[in-house]
């Protein structure tokens, strides 16, 4: 019993472990002004294109309500089809507004996050971490290679590593 214990601590001795809160790294960085303007810039600009949409949208439905008792049956048909494809069209812009801010986002912050794994990667060296947590969760920032037995896993269950 008292090998195993002597064992456990040894092998707990060897990994030195931390953590690191990027986000709060990211929103101290510098460059982190000019990225915001940006996506404000980018935010406005998709907000002017929905305006436009929606104006064309309530011309549609004004003139419809206007001039709906002069027009055919076929025609009231067209018209109500060509609104409820402008509405869709406004939903779907909404949703996809939200995606597209989102990649935006990654797009400008991506060099950031490439500038602090950088500098985490300097200081896992110099002071010999084997493994690091991104603060707030569970989610492995980095680990040294003697650490991860995905690979030993996987060839256990005859699976072969794929890039």
């Amino acid at each position: 019993m008292l090998a195993a214990v002597l064992i456990g601590t040894g092998a707990m001795a060897q990994s030195k472990i931390g953590t690191i809160d990027a986000e709060y790294i990211l929103n101290q960085l510098p460059e982190i002004q000019e990225v915001n303007k940006e996506l404000e810039g980018y935010g406005q600009e998709l907000q002017s294109d929905l305006q436009e949409t929606i104006q064309q949208y309530e011309q549609q439905v004004q003139s419809y309500q206007e001039h709906h008792e002069t027009y055919t049956e076929t025609q009231r048909q067209e018209k109500e089809q060509e609104i409820m494809a402008l509405e869709n069209e406004i939903q779907g812009f909404r949703q996809k507004a939200q995606v597209m801010m989102q990649m935006k986002r990654n797009e400008l912050t991506n060099p950031l996050y490439q500038k602090i794994n950088e500098a985490m990667q300097a200081v896992i060296q110099e002071e010999g971490y084997t493994q690091i947590f991104h603060a707030g969760s569970n989610a492995l920032a980095f680990s040294s290679e003697g650490s991860d037995i995905t690979l030993k896993v996987m060839s256990r269950l005859g699976l072969e590593p794929t890039e």
